[in-house]
């Protein structure tokens, strides 16, 4: 029989919700300040190659750091879970587990960083003179590795137990420093180029540090002491099964975004332009709704782990209901304040003009996109990913055959449309794959 989700995981309250949900939509907003800094600093020495090579390099590391995504989003759904369940020791192994695998990857991106740099620049080659500071970049910033893939599981450890003040602390002293160092380094001590990179270095490192202090009720438990417990073969497989599923679906999901920009770009300089404006307002939109599909992951995973179908439904509502009212509430932003922001954006008429075309999309994209973030964040907290990951694989096929539909006759509106199918479905093939969960709970 489903408990009530008062005797399981406590009640389920708008109050709670936007708890969990605002300090996370307020954490993202340091993000795009950060990249903002680090590009005006570079800008003041005058040239043109040190933008290029940090912002080079930040997008490297962005997409190798990227794929361990999957460590944040496991490690929330598999501690909420234990949470749920009582399992005060489990939340803290799966942390630790977490943790090995971070130190292991960042292990392997220092010692392997001579073959990627040589396989980035091939992929992405740069002039020489850009791909010497670029490199000189990265050789520094690589030495974060562990520390940066590390923060992602502490990130999503802070999340499963509802502690997004933390993460959102953590945030600004991260970006803060990082900030005060970035202007230090480079404008006081005329570092250049190596002195946004140490300065980021040292803010990852700090960062860490201070999130395994933000965890140490988890480190305190001293589940290393408990080999049996941190290495049981069948938590270790479902750890893995989970990381895997997740990890399938965000390099798909990332492809098709992917090809979204390289098709875009085939329309001409204008078009191209256009859409990286617009995809600025993507931007905001994710880090909006990603604080409500947090929450989920939170209050469905806490609730899966009491076996409370009941909670499960009203966590799931409750997220829903409040990531709509930020849907709206974008929309209509976007209609109403859009060309300006455009306009401002970007000082070309004829990209104003295109922006101005495709904002609709934007705005709809908004409404119709609602439904595949809070459906990811509730099959994370259930740990449903092999549903979550047929989903995507299926939502992109027919992502795929949308853009050979629509693109040859509307050119990019037809591409844009395709876009919001993609995100369509993913919400369609999740709600229709839902009741699963709640199947596994009976």
């Amino acid at each position: 029989m489903a408990t009530a989700p008062s005797e399981g995981i406590g009640p389920i309250t708008h109050r709670r919700v936007l708890r969990i949900a605002l300090p996370i939509v307020l954490a993202n907003i340091t993000v795009p300040i950060l990249g903002a800094v680090d590009t005006g600093v570079v800008g003041q020495m005058g040239a043109a190659a040190p933008i290029g090579a940090v912002g080079v390099g930040a997008v490297i590391l962005a997409s190798i750091y990227w794929v361990f995504g999957f460590l944040r989003m496991g490690t929330s759904g598999l501690v909420a879970q234990a949470a749920g369940a009582g399992d005060r020791p489990e939340t803290a192994a799966v942390l630790l587990r977490a943790l090995l695998i971070a130190a292991a990857a960042g292990l392997i991106f220092v010692l392997l960083q001579g073959p990627l740099m040589a396989g980035a620049f091939r992929l992405a080659p740069a002039s020489d003179e850009v791909e010497a500071l670029a490199r000189a970049y990265l050789g520094i910033r690589i030495w974060g590795a562990p520390a940066t893939i590390a923060l992602y599981a502490v990130t999503g450890w802070l999340i499963a137990l509802e502690r997004t003040r933390g993460v959102l602390v953590l945030q600004l002293w991260m970006n803060g420093l990082n900030i005060v160092l970035d202007l230090w380094f480079v404008l006081g001590l005329g570092w250049g180029v190596e002195g946004v990179a140490i300065a980021t270095l040292i803010a990852e490192w700090t960062g860490l540090a201070f999130g395994l202090w933000l965890c140490r009720e988890a480190l305190g438990l001293r589940i290393w002491r408990e080999p049996a417990r941190l290495f049981d073969p069948l938590r270790l497989r479902r750890m893995i099964a989970v990381n895997t599923d997740i990890m399938i679906r965000s390099v798909v999901l990332q492809g098709s975004f992917t090809t979204f920009v390289f098709l875009g770009a085939g329309f001409g300089d204008v078009t191209l332009a256009a859409n990286q404006v617009l995809l600025q307002f993507l931007e905001i939109i994710a880090y909006a709704l990603d604080g409500f599909a947090f929450a989920a992951e939170a209050l469905v995973g806490q609730a899966v782990g009491a076996r409370s179908v009941a909670a499960v439904r009203r966590a799931a509502r409750m997220t829903s209901l409040w990531g709509a009212v930020a849907a709206v509430l974008l929309a209509a932003g976007f209609l109403l304040a859009g060309p300006a922001v455009i306009d401002v954006m970007a000082r070309d008429p004829e990209v104003q003009a295109a922006a101005r075309s495709y904002l609709p999309w934007i705005a709809a994209g908004a409404l119709l996109s609602l439904a595949a973030y809070m459906f990811d964040g509730i099959f994370i907290g259930a740990t449903a990913t092999r549903e979550m990951r047929n989903a995507t694989l299926l939502s992109v096929a027919i992502y795929v055959g949308m853009v050979l539909l629509l693109v040859p006759h509307w050119d990019n509106h037809g591409l844009w449309a395709a876009l919001l199918v993609l995100n369509v479905m993913r919400g369609l093939t999740l709600w229709a794959l839902y009741p699963r969960i709640e199947r596994r709970l009976g």
